[in-house]
C-alpha cells in the first residue's frame, strides 16, 4: 500500500513537472513570438519614420510684412537675396539696389549703379539667380553690367555680419551695344566665369546679339572686352520676353502673345534661327516667362493662368525642336511675374490677384498656393536654399516667409511613373541620384530597381525552384539512405557559402565563360534534360540482369557522369553551331540582327549564380517536408496496389505540399533581398528591360550601393529608406499570403 502510495505520489508529482515545464515553455514562447513581431514592427516603424518627411506637404510660416523699403515711386524690377535668407535686395527703375533685412525689412544700405551723364534706365534683365548677375539697357543704347556681393564677417561679438555690395565683372563704363545710340527697349543677359552674353531689342526693333569677354590686367588693374557682335532675324509681332540659357548657346524669344522663336547663338558672330513655336492656346496670350535653374526649360505662363514647361528635344533626324513636356495646375488670375529657384527644377508664380503658387516641375507638382496680400502681385522670389519667399504686392508691402520644402521632387508619378527628363528623347524611369553639375535634375524612378529586383528573383527562380523541388523528392522519397547521408549534407553546406564568393566567382569566372560559350551554354539547358530522359528510357529498357546489379536509390550514381558528358558535348558542338548559324559569335548577332542588347554581366549569369545559391535553402526544407510524411501512408498506400509514383503523385506530395510551399516562398524572399551576387554579377544599371542578356539593378543592391554616399537627411539617403521599405512591404505581403495558402493546404489535406 505505501508502495502505491509512493508511486502515486511520484507520478503526479512528475505530471506536475511536466504541467509547470509545459506552461512555462508556453509563456517563453508568446514572449518570444511577441518580441519577434515588435522587432518587425519597430523595424517597419523606423524606415516610415525616415521616408514619411518625403511625402509631408510644404508647410510655410513666420510671415512679416512691412512697407517696401526705399521709396514707393519707385518701381521693383527684379528681387534677390543671399544664401543665408538674412539680407534681400530689391532693384529699382531709379538704378538704386536697396539692401533690407527680409526678417523686418530695415534697411541695410543701398548702390547707386553708376550710369553716363544724360542716359536713362530703359530695360533690365536679370541672369540666372545663383551668378547674381544684372543688367541695365539705358536710352543711348548701352548696357551696364553688375553683380551682387554679399561678404561674410564676424564682428568683436562673434556675430555674422554680412557686407552687400554691387560690382562690375565688365567694368564701370557702360558698353555699347547699338552703335546707332537708339534705346534698348528689351535686354536678356547670361554671365558666368567663361563669358558673358547680352541680347537687346532698341526702340528701333533691331534684335542686337553680343558675346562678351572680359580680362583684368593684374598689373594695371585695367578691364578689357573682347566683344562678338550680330544683328539677329526680326520676328513678327511685339516681342515681349527674351530669355537666354545659362550655357549662352541659345535664344528664346516671345513674341506675338503666342510664339516663341528660338535662335541658336553658339557662334556669337553667326546666330542662326532655328525655329518658330506657338506655345499658347488660342483664346490666350504669353503673360511671363523664366527659364529654370540650369538653363534648360522654360515656364510660360499666360493670362488665362495657364502654366506649362518646355525645352528642346531631339528628334529621330537629330533636330532639336521646342516641345510642350508639361502642364502644371493652373492660377486663379492672369500669371504676372515667374521666378525660378536657385538651385532646383522648381519655381514660384505670381498672378494678378494676388494669389502666389510654389511648383517643382519634375514631379509636376503644386506644392503650395494662396493669396498674399491685398492686391496683384509685383515680384517675388524664393531664396537660395529654397527655404524663404519674398513677394512684393501692389498694397506697398513686401512679404517674407519661412518655407519648409525640402523633397519637392518626390511625388508618386515621379517614383513610379514615367518622367519626361530634361534633355531626354521621351519620357522614361531612370534612377540617377548624382551627377557631376549642380543643374543636374535628380531622377529617383523607382520602377527599374524593382523590375531588376522581380528580374533576379524570377531567373533565378527559374533555375532553382525545379532542381531544387526535383533533388529534394528524389533524395527523401527514392534515394536509398546511404546516399542520401552523404548527398544532403553535400547540398545544404552550399548554403554556407559566403554570397560575396559566389558573386566573384560569377562576375570573374562564370560571366566571361558564358559569353565565350554562350550557344554551348543555352545547348546545355536544351540537351541536358532530353538526354537525361533518354537516359532514364534505356535505363527501363535493360534487362533485368543488368539493372538489378544497381542497388534500388542509387541509380542517379550513374547520371552524373551522363550529365557531365553532355555539358562537355554541349560545348564542343556550340562553337561550331556558333560558327555555321551566327558568324561565329553569337552575342553579336544578337545585337545586330535582332537588336538584343548583350551584357557580359547579364541576367542569365545572376540566374545560374543566385539559383545555386538560392537552392540549398529549397531543397532542405522540401527534403525535410517529404522525408516527414509518415510512413505509414506510403506502406498503406502500396498496401492497396498503388505504384511508389501514384503514391508520390497522390498521397506523399499533397501532404508534404505546405512545407513545399513554404520551402519555395522561403527560398523567393533569399532571392529578394540577394545583394552581393547581383552587385558583382550584373552591370548593375538601373534599365527597363526583361532580356535575360542584359542586366540590372535590384532595391537591394541600390541600397548597399548608394547608402555610404548619401548624404544623411537628403532626399537621396531618405529615397533609399523608401527602397527599404518596399522590399519590407513587398516580403510581408508575400509571406503573408505564402502563410494564408500553406494553412489553406495544412487543413485541406490535414482532412484526409
Amino acid at each position: 500500500m505505501n508502495d502505491t502510495n509512493s508511486n502515486l505520489h511520484t507520478i503526479a508529482g512528475a505530471m506536475h513537472r511536466r504541467l509547470l515545464i509545459d506552461s512555462l515553455f508556453k509563456y517563453v514562447m508568446t514572449f518570444g513570438g511577441i518580441s519577434v513581431i515588435a522587432v518587425i514592427s519597430l523595424i517597419f516603424f523606423y524606415l516610415a519614420g525616415v521616408a514619411y518627411p518625403l511625402f509631408k506637404p510644404v508647410a510655410i510660416s513666420d510671415w512679416q510684412s512691412y512697407a517696401v523699403p526705399g521709396s514707393t515711386s519707385e518701381r521693383t524690377l527684379y528681387l534677390a537675396s543671399e544664401e543665408q535668407r538674412e539680407m534681400g535686395a530689391r532693384f529699382t527703375d531709379q538704378g538704386v539696389v536697396r539692401f533690407f533685412k527680409l526678417r523686418d525689412g530695415a534697411s541695410a544700405g543701398e548702390a547707386r549703379i553708376k550710369l553716363p551723364a544724360g542716359a536713362s534706365i530703359t530695360s533690365f534683365a536679370a541672369g540666372d539667380a545663383h551668378e547674381y548677375v544684372a543688367a541695365y539697357g539705358l536710352s543711348d543704347g548701352r548696357v551696364v553690367v553688375v553683380k551682387q556681393q554679399y561678404g561674410t564677417s564676424f564682428n568683436a561679438e562673434n556675430k555674422r555680419v554680412i557686407s552687400p555690395e554691387i560690382i562690375y565683372p565688365l567694368g564701370e563704363e557702360p558698353l555699347v551695344l547699338d552703335a546707332r545710340h537708339a534705346a534698348i527697349d528689351k535686354l536678356a543677359v547670361q554671365s558666368t566665369d567663361d563669358g558673358t552674353t547680352l541680347v537687346a531689342l532698341t526702340r528701333d526693333g533691331r534684335l542686337l546679339l553680343a558675346g562678351l569677354s572680359a580680362t583684368k590686367n593684374l598689373v594695371t588693374g585695367e578691364m578689357s572686352v573682347e566683344r562678338s557682335s550680330s544683328m539677329l532675324e526680326a520676328v513678327e509681332g511685339v516681342v515681349q520676353h527674351i530669355v537666354i540659357d545659362v550655357k549662352q548657346r541659345e535664344l528664346y524669344v516671345a513674341h506675338g502673345d503666342r510664339l516663341i522663336t528660338h535662335f541658336d547663338i553658339t557662334d556669337k558672330a553667326a546666330p542662326r534661327r532655328v525655329q518658330m513655336q506657338q506655345v499658347v492656346a488660342e483664346g490666350e496670350s504669353l503673360s511671363a516667362l523664366t527659364i529654370l535653374s540650369g538653363g534648360f526649360s522654360l515656364i510660360v505662363g499666360t493670362d488665362k493662368g495657364s502654366l506649362s514647361q518646355w525645352f528642346l528635344v531631339r528628334d529621330a533626324k537629330n533636330n532639336h525642336t521646342l516641345t510642350r513636356i508639361r502642364d502644371f495646375t493652373p492660377m486663379p488670375g492672369k500669371v504676372a511675374t515667374l521666378a525660378p529657384e536657385y538651385f532646383r527644377k522648381g519655381f514660384v508664380a505670381g498672378d494678378d490677384g494676388g494669389n502666389v503658387g510654389l511648383y517643382y516641375a519634375t514631379s509636376q507638382k503644386l506644392l503650395w498656393l494662396e493669396p498674399v496680400g491685398k492686391g496683384g502681385i509685383v515680384a517675388l522670389e524664393t531664396t537660395p536654399r529654397g527655404n524663404g519667399l519674398v513677394v512684393q504686392s501692389t498694397d506697398g508691402k513686401f512679404y517674407a516667409a519661412h518655407v519648409d520644402n525640402e523633397f519637392p521632387e518626390i511625388s508618386f508619378s515621379s517614383l513610379w511613373q514615367k518622367v519626361w527628363y530634361e534633355s531626354y528623347e521621351k519620357p522614361e524611369y531612370i534612377w540617377q541620384s548624382a551627377a557631376a553639375t549642380n543643374d543636374f535634375e535628380p531622377k529617383f524612378s523607382l520602377t527599374p530597381l524593382t523590375l531588376g529586383t522581380l528580374k533576379a528573383s524570377f531567373y533565378a527562380m527559374i533555375i532553382a525552384v525545379p532542381l531544387a523541388l526535383l533533388s529534394a523528392i528524389f533524395g527523401a522519397y527514392f534515394m536509398a539512405p546511404r546516399m542520401r547521408q552523404t548527398a544532403k549534407p553535400a547540398i545544404e553546406i552550399m548554403a554556407a557559402l559566403p554570397t560575396v564568393i559566389l558573386g566573384f566567382l560569377a562576375g570573374l569566372w562564370l560571366a566571361p565563360l558564358v559569353e565565350n560559350n554562350l550557344a554551348g551554354v543555352m545547348l546545355t539547358f536544351v540537351l541536358l534534360p532530353i538526354i537525361i530522359l533518354i537516359t532514364s528510357y534505356i535505363w527501363h529498357l535493360l534487362p533485368e540482369s543488368l539493372s538489378s546489379r544497381m542497388k534500388p536509390g542509387w541509380e542517379a550514381a550513374l547520371l552524373m557522369p551522363v550529365v557531365m558528358f553532355v555539358m562537355w558535348l554541349a560545348f564542343q558542338i556550340g562553337h561550331p553551331v556558333e560558327a555555321m548559324y551566327f558568324g561565329g559569335d553569337l552575342p553579336h548577332w544578337l545585337t545586330s540582327e535582332l537588336g538584343v542588347s548583350y551584357e557580359q554581366r547579364n541576367s542569365l549569369v545572376v540566374g545560374i549564380a543566385m539559383g545555386f545559391a538560392v537552392i540549398p535553402t529549397i531543397f532542405s526544407i522540401a527534403e525535410d517536408a517529404i522525408f516527414s510524411v509518415p510512413k505509414h501512408f506510403t506502406m498503406g498506400s502500396l498496401a492497396l496496389g498503388a505504384t511508389r509514383w501514384q503514391t508520390l503523385k497522390n498521397v506523399i506530395l499533397p501532404t508534404a505540399s505546405p512545407g513545399i510551399f513554404s520551402a519555395v516562398m522561403i527560398g523567393l524572399g533569399r532571392a529578394v533581398g540577394e545583394t552581393m551576387i547581383v552587385l558583382m554579377a550584373t552591370g548593375n544599371t538601373a534599365v527597363m528591360d526583361l532580356s535575360i542578356f542584359t542586366g540590372f539593378r535590384t532595391l537591394a543592391a541600390n541600397i548597399g550601393v548608394e547608402m555610404p554616399e548619401a548624404a544623411v537627411g537628403t532626399t537621396h539617403f531618405r529615397l533609399l529608406f523608401v527602397s527599404a521599405l518596399v522590399l519590407f512591404a513587398f516580403t510581408f505581403v508575400v509571406n503573408t499570403l505564402a502563410e494564408l495558402i500553406r494553412q489553406r493546404l495544412r487543413e485541406k489535406y490535414s482532412e484526409r
